[in-house]
């Protein structure tokens, strides 16, 4: 018998890691600091995430996540995370992914900067194993929202710029041929059909032309 996969066996998870994963014997923080991010991994898998990759924060970083392609970024970052963050965010920057930090840092003055750099969530310590899934569940239904709203104002954005456009083509064709308005619609129309183009982008090209013929 086969059973259904989980969500959570679904997703695939990169962790971005301190340096301290096996710190000196004498150095105290740095072992507590790597036993809290061995906890975090652990609890990953316990509850059914495929952590695909644990990486630390270096110039190859952005290279690694594309290669990768994981659906979450987890975070785990120790103290005074700023530059930790600040590689994840430029790694990510031109396919953005749902970001999840995890710091035993309890200063919150960070937090705006961070939500506002594209961490869709910032948990500070006392993580409870109960807690991982429901976390990081909400992290990628807000991420899904957010981009949602992104994809909906950008394509606003380029109907209201396509619009513009149509329009300043239609005054052309209405000045230089004598068309009234829905002759001029039409013709554009007909031209884009006959090419295989959108209605913006006929209009674009005549605009184009136009700017070029003087």
């Amino acid at each position: 018998m086969t059973g259904k996969s989980t969500p959570s066996q679904q997703l695939r998870i990169v962790v971005i890691a301190p340096d301290t994963l096996h710190p000196d014997s004498d150095d105290t923080e740095a072992i507590e600091l790597a036993e809290r991010s061995r906890l975090l991994r652990i609890t990953l898998l316990e509850n059914g995430y495929n952590v695909i990759a644990v990486l630390p924060t270096d110039t190859f970083l952005d290279e690694r996540i594309a290669q990768l392609q994981p659906d979450l970024i987890v975070v785990d970052a120790e103290s005074g995370a700023r530059d930790t963050l600040e590689h994840v965010v430029m790694a990510t920057r031109d396919e953005r992914r749902p970001i999840v930090l995890f710091t035993n840092d309890d200063d919150t003055t960070h937090v705006k900067d961070a939500v506002a750099a594209g961490v869709t969530a910032y948990i500070v310590a006392g993580l409870a194993p109960e807690r991982i899934r429901p976390i990081l569940e909400v992290a990628m239904a807000r991420f899904q929202h957010e981009e949602s709203l992104r994809r909906e104002l950008a394509d606003a954005r380029s109907e209201l710029q396509d619009r513009k456009v149509i329009d300043r083509a239609k005054g052309l064709l209405m000045q230089r041929r004598g068309l009234t308005e829905p002759q001029a619609y039409e013709l554009l129309r007909k031209s884009a059909m006959d090419r295989g183009l959108k209605l913006g982008e006929i209009a674009q090209r005549m605009l184009d032309a136009a700017d070029l013929l003087g």
